[in-house]
């Protein structure tokens, strides 16, 4: 267990975030990780991956033209966001963030603030929703930093209703108990053998799905630009 969890720290440290396309800041972490990760722990990855593909999952997760479950969620501070009342002020991109450990979502949360005025400007408000307990989200700097809502979707209740949740592989799920522990992140009842997706959304003010991003790949987001086209075009 210990090459596990050294190999996993490997995968999961922090990386400083540049003002550059997210793709290619993405594509530049994995190739650190497929360059000093042993060929175990690569040959594992990629079978995780594969067993999200084969599992269905994508194809049983909402998609463009499914109707959004509402729900109202903590922030960061303990106050409750509902989402059908952020809709009255145009569509909302949500996003989901796996969590604080995953150094792909530190990328793609920082980058997303970057455009964060874009987002706005094409009238659209950014929340990005975490099974991570509020204290465990970010640390106290990145909160500040961020000027989105980053909601506890505890237990990933809300993520269950959009069908993003997969299992783990066994080796995955030993690693990612070694390394971060995902019950002292989440809280005691969370189910450590699943994750969720790192799925974007794009909700339109009547509740519609108008871009859905769905990728067994974790190390693939949903770009700024591709969600401000997106947006753009739903606008003519």
């Amino acid at each position: 267990m210990k090459l596990r969890n050294i190999t996993l720290a490997l995968a999961l440290s922090s990386m400083s975030v540049l003002a550059e396309d997210l793709q290619v800041e993405l594509d530049a972490r994995k190739d650190k990780f497929t360059k000093t990760a042993p060929e175990e722990t690569i040959v594992e990855y990629n079978k995780g991956i594969k067993s999200v593909q084969e599992s269905g999952v994508l194809e049983k997760a909402l998609n463009v033209g499914d109707s959004a479950p509402d729900f109202t969620l903590k922030n960061a501070v303990g106050k409750d966001v509902t989402l059908s009342k952020l809709l009255k002020d145009g569509p909302v991109v949500l996003t989901w963030y796996r969590g604080s450990w995953c150094p792909y979502c530190n990328i793609t949360l920082r980058n997303y603030q970057e455009h964060l005025d874009e987002f706005k400007k094409a009238g659209a408000q950014l929340v990005a929703l975490s099974p991570e307990l509020p204290d465990k989200s970010l640390p106290t700097t990145e909160k500040h930093a961020l000027e989105f809502e980053v909601l506890t979707d505890l237990n990933s209740e809300v993520a269950k209703k959009y069908g993003i949740v997969f299992t783990m592989t066994k080796w995955v799920e030993d690693a990612m108990r070694d390394y971060a522990d995902l019950k002292k992140y989440n809280g005691a009842s969370y189910d450590d053998t699943t994750l969720p997706l790192s799925a974007t959304y794009i909700i339109q003010p009547d509740g519609k799905i108008s871009y859905a991003f769905l990728d067994a790949e974790y190390r693939n987001r949903a770009t700024a630009d591709q969600i401000l086209e997106s947006l753009k075009s739903t606008e003519k």
